[in-house]
């Protein structure tokens, strides 16, 4: 529970690699870091690693060989993360098949590849300790927030970083961009038109899916569908109890009938405006799967008026699910998207957007999306 908890077989994977074998290469300004191999091979993984040495890198980000390790391994939440329970992931990780293989090097440039640079890094950034209860708060709320901001390192995403690489400590969970996917703020900052409230934050982190909000893309996929799997409900609900708190949704809460409502009137338009050619192409693509009657909206029909894909300040999430669809491992229990790359061109999309933006938010206009359907739809291209 606590290694799916921390998405260690996320981050330690590569894509059809053998789980926690590494090479999983993370993007970051600096360059490309790879995850290391951690399976008990004592080659090429942590096979010769003490539990004392796993702490250590877990609490201080310190390897086995005393080097520093770069912040791309989230060491500055871990260090929140309680001995107990990191003995109970390195007793964990030390029973998973030992694999012998070795990630890529890693692409950071000289000197910024100079691990002991780290160690400044750290006296700027980095504070040691476990987490500390906020008193004022439960039991429950407490639980979500050690996971939160420890082992599950929600902020690793969804946390803004200065020029250094560091999280932005005043500004958590304020957003940020990930693999060319807006993590969007989880505070009451949040564009989308009704609040993530504990039960659909239950849902969507359960599930995968929100009957008020969509389903999951991107790196937040395997992140519920691979790590929070193995997560038991009372936790799950913890971590919605703590966000829900942030997001003030239990203030915000009374106008959602309303929104849900002036939403859903929406609907149906696309439908019968065949003299719009950008409603002929919502119409002709879209509407038959996102069409809802309403008096709420099904969670297998993601209702788009309510979808903050829409309500981002970009539409980068928009276009690269349109472009790239949803699999079967994506979003929700049997919710398929389909991949639009090659039936629209960067016009269409374009056109689509702009479509959307206008009838059903209350946003102003994207700039230069033309531009960016073309940038995304090079990306997706180009990591095939």
């Amino acid at each position: 529970m606590l290694s799916g908890a921390g998405y260690c077989a996320v981050c330690h994977t590569r894509a059809g690699g053998e789980p926690f074998a590494g090479g999983y290469g993370l993007a970051t300004p600096f360059g490309t870091i790879y995850s290391t191999n951690i399976t008990p091979d004592p080659a090429t993984g942590i096979g010769n690693w003490s539990e004392a040495a796993f702490a250590r890198a877990m609490h201080e980000g310190v390897a086995r060989d005393g080097s520093h390790l770069f912040p791309a391994f989230p060491y500055d939440h871990f260090t929140k993360v309680s001995d107990d329970d990191v003995k109970a992931v390195y007793a964990y990780i030390m029973t998973r098949p030992p694999v012998s293989t070795s990630p890529p090097p890693n692409t950071i440039p000289f000197p910024l590849n100079i691990r002991i640079f780290q160690e400044g890094w750290k006296l700027l950034f980095f504070r040691s300790g476990r987490y500390q209860p906020d008193t004022t708060k439960t039991a429950e709320w407490n639980r979500g927030a050690y996971l939160a901001e420890g082992l599950s390192h929600c902020g690793g995403c969804h946390t803004p970083r200065n020029t250094l690489g560091a999280e932005k400590v005043h500004d958590a969970y304020a957003g940020d961009m990930v693999d060319g996917w807006v993590a969007p703020t989880l505070t009451d900052s949040n564009p989308s038109p009704v609040p993530w409230t504990q039960g659909e934050l239950f849902s969507y982190l359960r599930s995968g899916a929100s009957p008020l909000h969509g389903v999951s893309g991107g790196p937040m996929a395997p992140v519920i569908h691979t790590g929070l799997a193995a997560v038991p409900d009372a936790d799950i609900q913890a971590q919605a109890v703590y966000f829900a708190d942030i997001d003030q949704a239990a203030v915000r809460g009374s106008a959602v009938e309303a929104v849900v409502r002036s939403r859903l009137a929406t609907s149906h338009l696309g439908s019968g405006q065949e003299y719009d050619p950008a409603a002929r192409l919502y119409a002709g693509a879209c509407i038959g799967c996102h069409y809802n009657a309403g008096p709420m909206p099904l969670t297998v029909r993601p209702e788009l008026a309510l979808n903050s894909a829409l309500t981002l300040p970009t539409p980068a999430n928009f276009i690269r699910v349109v472009l790239g669809g949803l699999s079967l491992q994506d979003g929700g229990p049997g919710l398929v998207m389909p991949a639009y790359a090659s039936a629209f061109t960067d016009a269409d999309v374009a056109r689509l957007a702009a479509y959307l933006r206008r009838t059903r938010t209350d946003r102003p206009p994207w700039a230069d999306v033309d531009k960016q359907v073309a940038a995304i739809r090079e990306q997706l291209a180009g990591s095939r």
